[in-house]
């Protein structure tokens, strides 16, 4: 299923690419250049004249790589927001809990949303499960996203590559639809 022609009623969701997912903790993405495809899809949005909605993941916890007053809380260079652009911080893994990000895109009329950013199996998974279930249109540019090894509780590791695709394939089963960014490009105005 291809996207529709992309108007005012979308908006790019960039969702923690902060500094703080280059620590060596969050190492094995299986996606390393997902960065630089967002910043392709922020130019093309901003050419187009569409909303872009930058999300901060903010911790109060001191050990977290993303510490409210740590050093990877700046965005990272490839997904700087402009002027104007809508900045949302949070301080849990889901961008519509304790936020106004909901109230902000229903005032603006955005019932589509194209989500970007990290990881795939945290902030990414819940936030678009959340907008699905707020009744908002998800698309997913699996380019644009990336998983890191998870290991269980019992000490077995689950490489990145895994984690993504599990996730993709749960995510694109009920609550958004699977695309790419050349989709999402051929698909704007």
């Amino acid at each position: 299923m291809s996207l529709p022609t992309l108007g005012n009623d979308t908006a790019l969701i960039v969702l923690d690419v902060q500094k703080a997912i280059d620590d060596p903790r969050w190492k094995s993405k299986n996606n390393p250049g997902y960065a630089d495809v967002i910043a392709k899809l922020l130019a093309k949005f901003r050419a187009a004249n569409l909303p872009v909605i930058h999300v901060r993941h903010e911790e109060a916890n001191p050990a977290s790589t993303f510490y409210a007053n740590g050093p990877g809380q700046p965005f990272k260079d490839q997904a700087t927001p402009m002027d104007g652009e809508t900045i949302i911080t949070k301080s849990v893994n889901c961008a519509f809990i304790g936020t106004e990000l909901e109230t902000h895109l229903r005032d603006r009329g955005i019932t589509r949303l194209i989500f970007t950013g990290v990881v795939i199996h945290n902030s990414m998974d819940v936030s678009i499960r959340a907008a699905h279930c707020l009744g908002f249109e998800c698309h997913l540019p699996l380019d644009a996203t990336t998983a890191i090894d998870v290991i269980d509780t019992h000490g077995k590791r689950f490489d990145a590559q895994t984690v993504f695709d599990l996730y993709a394939a749960v995510l694109a089963s009920e609550y958004c639809q699977l695309t790419s960014s050349t989709d999402v490009i051929n698909a704007l105005p």
